[in-house]
């Protein structure tokens, strides 16, 4: 019975980063060149799907038009399918922006799908309308593609801590610093595993339609292009800059969809767990995805109960340790879940209720993907004003 909590600790434990030392291990024993880089910038077309976005779709524009880029190579085209808003007529005021509107809102993937269809330019940029980038964001992207075997290009993201505000402001920009250092590494041992939405590139040419249902629309158009045969690099000084959400509530809105996505996607993408195919890919993505997302959640009760039941009937010093550790991060979590409900934050409780909510929010997916109709049309998560 003891391998009841030995065997998921381990697993937690290898999901959330100690895949990295045997992958470590692997690039000593394997090293490979990389190939000698082209030299031109390429033209490119950055694609912003806006839904409703009138509060922050002037910004985003200013934004666009101060990217350092050559002339006339990049181009801008917004997507605002089904608003109800200012947004497209905010856009019509510039009329170096193409606009795509139709009043039937079929959902971000319908909206992408028809507007790849009018990009000609060799690389494809995505962007959310609600994150800004720095200047050279859109320059140091391109320099990715001269490598040949890049087929895409994951930029950074950064979600602003703010003073005011509950758990959620500080979790999620923890989250995505520690995400941001696994990616490094993964681009390093073969490939960045997924983009998000919020700066993703690629090459046009790899673009595969998507179905409508869809939820993560960037990690399945990011993973089939690995699927493919391409690499995606990791562009860590490329930055997309976001609020966090606007409190918890939303955050909830957000990561549901996104863990509903995440079971979608497991039975979406079966190739990448075929070894034999992709060695390393399948390994990067069983370690870094699928296990966090699909397993990693059902093993937390797990361990809590049999070390509960072990450290009861057995004098391991060990186990009853690992009980009781248990019982004090959770603990710190609900501490940091009342801070929270009081738009309040200190950082030691904060981070464990982060975790346990995210984790939450897979038990709320996995409902929603089995009993729930899946849908590309969701409720956006509002973000914070400050």
């Amino acid at each position: 019975m003891v391998a009841f909590i030995y065997v998921p600790i381990f697993i937690l434990i290898f999901a959330y980063g100690g895949y990295v030392i045997p992958a470590w291990i692997w690039m000593q024993i394997s090293r490979t060149t990389r190939s000698n880089p082209d030299t031109d910038l390429p033209d490119i077309t950055m694609v912003v799907a806006a839904y409703n976005e009138s509060e922050i779709i002037e910004e985003k524009i200013r934004n666009c038009l101060r990217l350092n880029y050559p002339s006339g190579k990049l181009n801008f085209l917004f997507v605002t399918d089904g608003s109800t808003d200012e947004t497209p007529k905010i856009i019509q005021k510039y009329p170096m922006i193409r606009l795509q509107h139709r009043t039937e809102r079929d959902g971000k993937s319908m909206a992408i799908n028809r507007a790849m269809q009018q990009i000609t330019s060799p690389v494809t940029i995505f962007s959310d309308a609600n994150t800004l980038l720095n200047e050279d964001a859109v320059l140091l992207m391109a320099n990715a593609f001269k490598y040949p075997e890049t087929g895409a290009v994951a930029g950074e993201k950064k979600v602003l801590r703010l003073r005011k505000g509950g758990a959620n402001t500080i979790g999620e920009g923890i989250y995505w610093k520690y995400e941001s250092k696994l990616k490094s590494f993964d681009a390093a041992f073969h490939s960045t595993m997924g983009a998000a939405g919020e700066l993703f590139g690629f090459r046009t040419k790899l673009y595969s339609h998507i179905p409508a249902e869809i939820l993560l629309d960037d990690f399945v158009i990011s993973m089939n292009i690995c699927l493919q045969g391409w690499k995606i690099a990791y562009e860590k000084e490329a930055v997309a800059t976001e609020l966090p959400s606007a409190n918890t509530r939303e955050e909830k809105k957000r990561k549901s969809r996104i863990a509903t996505g995440a079971f979608q996607t497991a039975i979406m993408l079966w190739r990448l767990i075929c070894f034999w195919e992709h060695p390393k890919l399948s390994y990067l993505y069983i370690s870094h995805r699928l296990l966090r997302w699909v397993i990693c959640p059902f093993l937390l009760p797990v361990i809590l109960i049999f070390s509960f039941i072990e450290s009861q009937g057995n004098n391991s010093i060990l186990l009853a340790v690992i009980f009781y550790l248990q019982i004090v991060f959770y603990i710190a979590a609900i501490i940091g879940w009342m801070l929270d409900s009081r738009d309040r934050k200190i950082t030691i409780f904060s981070i464990p209720f982060y975790f346990l909510f995210m984790n939450l929010n897979m038990y709320t997916g996995l409902y929603q993907f089995i009993f729930k109709h899946q849908t590309g049309v969701w409720d956006k998560a509002l973000r914070s004003k400050n």
